[in-house]
């Protein structure tokens, strides 16, 4: 049965789970960079929940995992593009993303992954920085 619920209840539901987020997600993407390459794409793709959310699990956990992705609406063929990788390889790299919470199906990244990424950009940036420069 498919009932027209308050985009409240999935951003409720959403920040529920949020708080139970695992450093352990940072031990997933460290060593991939097609996955990091998904993971920053994914907060600049247009992630939202649907027009018409199906009637939630009365319990969150796996259930209610579940529920929000299959509430969620995005696209893998944009995600593809903008991460520079395939649709197969997207499609196949975003399941373990999603299973091991990642990412988040309002277009966020788990906060420890966000500030795993955000950290390794800057050590390049001051990498790049160090290097010395040929004089003119």
């Amino acid at each position: 049965m498919s009932a027209t619920l308050p985009k409240e209840l999935f951003s409720e539901r959403l920040r529920q789970l949020k708080q139970d987020e695992s450093p352990e997600a940072v031990l997933f993407v460290a060593d991939d960079s097609e996955l990091m390459k998904i993971v920053v794409a994914w907060t600049t793709l247009d992630v939202r929940p649907s027009w018409k959310l199906t009637s939630p699990p009365d319990e969150l956990g796996r259930k209610g995992w579940d529920w929000l992705w299959s509430n969620s609406d995005y696209s893998v063929e944009d995600l593809a593009e903008k991460s520079g990788l395939t649709v197969p390889l997207v499609e196949r790299k975003l399941r373990p993303l999603i299973g091991n919470r990642v990412l988040y199906p309002d277009g966020t990244v788990n906060s420890f992954v966000q500030r795993y990424l955000r950290e390794r950009v800057l050590k390049l940036f001051d990498a790049k920085s160090r290097k010395p420069t040929k004089g003119v």
